[in-house]
């Protein structure tokens, strides 16, 4: 029904709102040509806050469906902590327990794999030795193959392929990949699927964060787009439980989660929902208001039948590429720039703790399992932190936290200290698992921040920028961590200081909390504009 006496004052005042568009002028010349004399427009954004309810049933479903994929990113990223560990081997005489470093010395028939040449690719190919450092060129090259499909994925579910289906093909393709790996006859083949495999897989986080995000109200927006890291916690504590039970062949092990992502797939991502932003900065104007009808019909509400939506887009003649637009605009080259440097750090340190652990004197199992437990707090602390703190401390402070417990553990992994003190161990693992769950709160943190710092028509893009330099952090990690195995010291070291400079690059990023989601890369520059005039007057 039409707006009444009373809701007109509200109603003006609304679209006079900066968020609209780039001036008041320009505003009221957009609606008023979208106007009809029995309806009236609004942004995406108004929409959700007025009608359809800043959160409810139907994007917390939505945001759940969307966010179960992230389960599958997690164990195709990490199932390479098992699948190329390094395994125990004994000596055939005694049956005592032998070191890498020594067995080089040896010959092959003075001893033994204790799990079998089928335990990991380092038992089955002999990756000892001189052939020692071939062991990080899988992981290393899942993480290039991961910065090269970032950029891919990005510019197809900001173009014309759109978020959903993209999420669709990654999934496929993850799929495909991760079986052709079970049957890989040699470390060269398997280091090739592992590329193909990161690149395919590259297009899963991005497109589930920004289809959770994208329907909810600018208060929820943070708390949302953790739960995508909640399934990715599933996925990473499913791994040592998988890993356990095939300990015998690595190549079970990716055959049982290469079926995951297609029965998702097929069965579980057709009834998610398309972005209405992105349909409606693509011109699709119609699909866009569908979707918002069923959000609000599950909701238990109902959009007014004059109900029309904003253009954010005019002159869509001479529109340019998301990517033309966005390399041409300086303040959104310099944002990403920073983003992506803080990006590197971030994923530098969160997948360097997990690959490190087995330069930990522990269990290897108990060591990842703790490791994965410690992500719960991290959610559900990121979750609550959100919603009462701004963004750029939240995450540097957690970079830095991060940072001083992987300088600790350098300390307590001197030999002369674990001599001295018989809980070192203990006191070694306690510290890692806080320093992994504060780089996890960064990690989440800054995916959140990415996706409010960048407009509608260029968000999924830059959040697959910033998914690139995660990648790109998480390529020389493996290499780190292969050190590690003849320093550990120095490996935590590096991660630490690492942390810390990820966190000192966040200062210079703006802050975003409550902050509206833009459409348009003008917009978002004409309305910070006015507001850093604002602050300044």
């Amino acid at each position: 029904m039409k707006p009444s006496e009373q809701e007109a004052p509200k109603l003006a005042e609304t679209l006079s709102n900066i968020s609209n568009d780039s001036s008041a002028s320009e505003k009221g010349e957009a609606t008023s040509q979208q106007q009809s004399n029995n309806g009236y427009a609004l942004t995406v954004d108004e929409v959700i806050e007025q009608h359809i309810g800043a959160l409810g049933f139907a994007q917390i479903m939505h945001a759940l469906l969307v966010s179960i994929a992230w389960t599958f990113d997690a164990q195709t990223t990490l199932v390479s902590i098992f699948s190329d560990a390094q395994p125990a081997a004994r000596l055939l005489a005694t049956g005592a327990i032998v070191e890498g470093s020594l067995m080089c010395g040896m010959s092959t028939s003075e001893w033994e794999w204790v799990g079998g040449k089928s335990d990991t690719i380092v038992s089955e190919w002999d990756l000892i030795c001189q052939h020692k450092f071939l062991v990080a060129l899988p992981s290393t090259l899942f993480f290039i193959g991961s910065l090269f499909g970032s950029g891919v994925y990005g510019y197809l579910a900001d173009s014309w392929f759109g978020r959903k289906k993209t999420l669709f093909l990654s999934c496929l393709l993850t799929f495909v990949t991760a079986l052709a790996i079970s049957f890989a006859p040699n470390i060269w083949v398997y280091a090739f699927l592992r590329f193909a495999n990161g690149f395919f897989r590259s297009g899963i986080g991005s497109c589930c964060i920004v289809l959770a995000t994208e329907v909810v109200g600018k208060k929820w927006r943070g708390q949302v787009g953790q739960y995508g890291f909640f399934f990715f916690t599933l996925g990473f504590l499913s791994l040592p439980l998988m890993g356990y039970l095939e300990r015998k062949s690595w190549r079970n092990l990716y055959r049982i989660i290469s079926v995951l992502p297609l029965g998702y797939a097929l069965f579980l991502l057709p009834f998610a929902y398309e972005s209405p932003r992105w349909l409606l900065v693509k011109g699709r104007n119609k699909e866009a208001m569908v979707v918002l009808k069923k959000l609000a019909r599950l909701n238990g509400k109902q959009l007014p039948a004059e109900l029309s939506l904003v253009d954010p887009i005019q002159g869509r003649d001479d529109q340019t590429s998301s990517s033309e637009n966005f390399w041409k605009t300086k303040w959104a080259v310099k944002r990403i720039v920073m983003v992506m440097m803080a990006g590197f750090g971030s994923g530098f340190v969160y997948y360097g703790i997990q690959l490190n652990a087995e330069n930990l004197n522990f269990n290897l199992y108990l060591t990842v399992a703790v490791n994965a437990m410690m992500e719960f707090p991290a959610v559900f602390i990121g979750s609550f932190l959100l919603g009462v703190m701004n963004r750029r401390p939240l995450f540097s402070n957690s970079s830095y936290l991060a940072g001083i417990s992987c300088l600790l553990c350098a300390i307590l992994s001197l030999q002369r200290v674990t001599k001295a003190m018989p809980v070192a161990k203990w006191l070694q693992l306690a510290v890692e698992a806080v320093g992994f769950m504060a780089s996890s709160t960064a990690y989440d943190v800054l995916y959140v921040y990415a996706v409010e710092l960048f407009p509608t028509n260029v968000r999924n893009f830059a959040v697959s920028l910033l998914r690139q330099a995660f990648m790109l952090g998480a390529s020389a990690a493996p290499l780190l961590v292969a050190l590690g195995r003849e320093s550990a010291m120095m490996s935590f070291i590096v991660f630490g200081v690492a942390s810390v400079l990820s966190g000192v690059v966040s200062l210079w990023l703006r802050e975003t909390r409550n902050a509206p989601l833009y459409e348009t890369l003008r917009q978002q520059e004409k309305a910070e504009e006015m507001e850093n005039r604002t602050e300044h007057t």
